[in-house]
């Protein structure tokens, strides 16, 4: 086949991809694997693809090495994320994830600041595959790819047979990002047919809601300072680095006063929940007090969320999806605390 989007449905790998209604956290934790074909990649190369990045992004590349993988926001000149990045190297370039509804505007936009630098990005996406992976069974067979598993948060690991990156834990398990060539992926196919379950991206994207990990998608660009998305918490922040679009007001934000306004953990039971709706406080009933970052259907049929939102509304018992009368939200611990991070 001619592009990862069509990987999962060949002769090779035909089993039936399950959704949340289809699986328990049990079967998850037998091993599982999931295409994340919502993903896309945009390759920097050249002498100056390091530094370029590096004024852009809110962290740190310049000391980037082989071996870890790092998140980044791009934000606007007023400190609004137009984009959230998972970036590592490999072969000598970097590597930007970003969501597939970003991609095409954020290259263009990259691309108008190259100017003389060399610098050349491409969208390489139909070049790779990517999944996650997580589980027993899903350990046992990486292991036959690569010679050991990144231990740690966001260690990389390299082979013939790919990029390995470790990602957040969730459902009690660790949790892997392979990314392939199409051709090494097809040969291995059958033995991932033989002893995985194959599920729906949606039970990939809960764990990152149960991880605590956001995405910033179409719906939801510019939007958010970085820190009011725990962004800084997860390591995608660094305030020791020079200057980025944003950069004082993301400073400011950290430096100056307590931050008000956080990313939670929160499930509603309700119709439909959709990224960027409102949310409602009993405090002021009138202005919404935040607004959905992500959500995806949970095992027990209510709706998973992260939800920007302040901190003073979220300690409250009636925070409402919708409007001042529409589903309450039921708030829950994160897997992270809200620590001050300066470094």
């Amino acid at each position: 086949m001619s592009t990862t989007k069509q990987f999962l449905n060949t002769t090779e790998i035909s089993a039936e991809i399950l959704n949340v209604n289809q699986v328990s956290i049990a079967q998850l934790q037998d091993g599982y694997i999931c295409q994340l074909s919502d993903q896309s990649l945009i390759q920097a190369s050249g002498d100056d693809a390091t530094n370029f990045l590096h004024n852009q992004l809110s962290n740190d590349v310049e000391h980037l090495d082989a071996t870890h993988a790092r998140y980044a926001a791009y934000c606007t000149p007023k400190g609004r994320m137009l984009a959230s990045f998972q970036y590592w190297k490999m072969d000598g370039n970097i590597m930007l994830q970003c969501s597939a509804s970003l991609q095409p505007a954020l290259q263009k936009r990259l691309q108008m600041f190259v100017m003389r630098s060399k610098v050349k990005l491409d969208d390489v996406t139909e070049q790779f595959a990517l999944f996650g992976l997580s589980g027993k069974a899903a350990e046992v067979f990486l292991l036959t790819q690569f010679d050991q598993l990144p231990s740690a948060i966001n260690d990389k690991i390299s082979s013939d047979n790919g990029t390995l990156i470790r990602l957040h834990d969730a459902f009690d398990m660790a949790r892997y990002q392979w990314i392939v060539e199409p051709g090494k992926f097809a040969a291995v196919s059958a033995n991932i047919h033989a002893s995985l379950l194959k599920i729906d991206a949606g039970i990939w994207r809960l764990g990152n809601i149960h991880a605590g990990l956001p995405q910033v998608v179409e719906k939801s660009k510019e939007q958010f300072v970085p820190q009011m998305i725990n962004f800084e918490l997860i390591g995608g922040v660094n305030f020791r680095k020079g200057c980025y679009p944003g950069q004082e007001i993301v400073a400011r934000s950290q430096y100056l006063g307590k931050l008000k306004r956080r990313m939670a953990i929160a499930t509603v039971k309700a119709e439909l929940v959709d990224v960027a709706m409102e949310v409602y406080s009993d405090n002021d009933p009138i202005q919404p007090c935040g607004m959905i970052v992500s959500t995806e259907r949970d095992f027990g049929g209510d709706f998973a969320c992260l939800v920007e939102i302040k901190l003073a509304d979220q300690e409250q018992d009636k925070v409402h999806l919708g409007s001042s009368t529409g589903p309450i939200l039921t708030f829950f611990s994160l897997p992270y605390a809200y620590l001050d991070v300066t470094e």
